[in-house]
């Protein structure tokens, strides 16, 4: 793996925002488990609720906001880029939850986070045995980053 790449996009104004440096060390981690994806580069976007459920809306069907939204980059036949793909999270639920979870900020974005970019890189929660696995990998980067149980509530 090269180095990572994020374009970090704000089209909020919220202070409280993760850091690159925080986002490239989360999505790191991640990767340091995909030794053999070469795909390094991904925008992470921040967004209010009006963004946000627009695009659940619009491609999943879902008329409200959501956390975190996931777009993989597919290649076009015959190219292949460096692109892993998006990532748009809407802070004002980031935060929502992590207030109703009682969980610090920092600690539920690595979460969602670290949930995306595995998203991005094919994994699923369909079925009880993909959500299973996807969980378990997340426990394990996260207890990585110094971050407790995302699911022990």
């Amino acid at each position: 793996m090269t180095d990572i790449v994020i374009d970090r996009q704000a089209a909020i104004d919220e202070p409280l925002l993760p850091t690159l440096e925080q986002l490239t060390q989360w999505v790191g981690c991640v990767f340091s488990h995909h030794p053999d994806d070469e795909r390094e580069e991904l925008t992470i976007r921040f967004v209010d609720e009006e963004e946000s459920q627009t695009l659940n809306r619009d491609y999943r069907g879902k008329d409200k906001p959501t956390n975190v939204l996931s777009f993989p980059f597919e290649n076009p036949p015959g190219i292949t880029l460096p692109l892993l793909g998006d990532l748009i999270i809407c802070h004002a639920v980031v935060a929502r939850e992590a207030d109703e979870q009682q969980k610090p900020l920092i600690q539920h974005y690595a979460h969602m986070v670290v949930h995306g970019t595995l998203h991005l890189m094919g994994y699923d929660h369909i079925d009880d045995q993909e959500a299973e696995e996807m969980e378990q990998l997340e426990r394990q980067l996260l207890a990585e980053l110094d971050i407790p149980d995302p699911y022990h509530i």
